[in-house]
């Protein structure tokens, strides 16, 4: 099986997070393939050849990153010291050029986000956008929890990760 596992990362998290899924799913299925790739990196020519694809990203203003809000927390990193962010098209851009998939292709979607009320989620827009593309979702869309804004992780959540990454194949 070919795992590929896009995600859009901003202070780390994600990456972290997206990095455990895919030791899950090689703990799981040790001889398959699996790319774990920033989402600069995701070409439709990856995506195609892809049995699972995984997709994931941060929480931006209750819901998937868009253009703006990269640029939005670009800025706002740019003003902190010693602080260098890569500037990214965004979820909601990368998927408009995802290619349709033939049925019977996988896909699951998590998401990075703080645990507080009214936070919001990026991960069921992205499984909603997976699913229009053709995609059959084989996990309910999952949240990872990060301390504050910028993180760290919230102790326990890449071995949730690893677990989630493992059920999925």
């Amino acid at each position: 099986m070919h795992t590929v596992i896009v995600y859009e990362s901003m202070y780390g998290n994600t990456r972290e997070v997206a990095e455990a899924i895919a030791d899950g799913v090689h703990r799981a299925d040790p001889s398959g393939t699996i790319d774990c790739l920033a989402l600069n990196e995701a070409g439709s020519d990856v995506t195609r050849t892809a049995d699972l694809l995984v997709v994931g990203g941060p929480t931006h203003m209750h819901g998937m990153s868009s253009g703006l809000s990269r640029h939005l927390a670009a800025y706002t990193e740019s003003r902190k010291e010693g602080h260098e962010t890569a500037e990214s098209q965004g979820l909601r851009s990368w998927f408009q050029d995802l290619p349709r998939t033939e049925p019977g292709t996988y896909a699951a979607a998590f998401d990075t986000r703080v645990d507080t009320p009214r936070a919001g989620g990026a991960a069921r827009g992205i499984a909603s956008r997976l699913s229009r593309h053709s995609y059959d979702l084989v996990a309910e869309p999952e949240g990872f929890i990060v301390e504050g804004t910028d993180g760290p992780l919230r102790a326990g959540e890449l071995d949730r990760a690893r677990d989630w990454g493992a059920q999925l194949v």
